[in-house]
């Protein structure tokens, strides 16, 4: 009897390590993954190096940030949508943004997209 209550003891001591270890593994990983997208969002480079390429983006009216970060993807101007989403939204333009058709450029960082997106640079406007 008291074999089994302390091999029993030792596998539930062995059960709550693993599971300790575990859950302190998901917690290095998930705080390294949110580190990098942290860094990224204040460091992310432009897709191509100068002169890069030109690109027309049309900003709609009533259109989401989440929508434009697609749309910048879709289009080879960034290089992750969301990420374009967050930087947007974390700016001083987030709420500033202004309809039209714009020229872009892919040697453009995300903030100056966003500052030209926001009337702040040049652009090609048609309303």
């Amino acid at each position: 009897m008291k074999d089994s209550k302390m091999a029993l003891s030792i596998l539930s001591s062995s059960l709550n390590i693993l599971v300790m270890v575990l859950i302190l593994f998901v917690l290095l990983k998930a705080g390294g993954i949110a580190y990098d997208m942290g860094y990224r969002v204040f460091t992310e480079p432009a897709m191509d190096v100068s002169p890069g390429r030109d690109v027309a983006v049309r900003v709609e009216k009533g259109m989401s940030s989440l929508e434009l970060g697609s749309r910048l993807e879709e289009k080879r101007l960034v290089d992750n949508g969301l990420l374009f989403t967050i930087q947007l939204r974390l700016s001083a333009y987030a709420d500033k943004l202004k309809e039209g058709t714009y020229t872009l450029n892919t040697s453009q960082t995300a903030e100056e997209m966003i500052q030209v997106l926001a009337g702040e640079g040049a652009e090609d406007t048609e309303e």
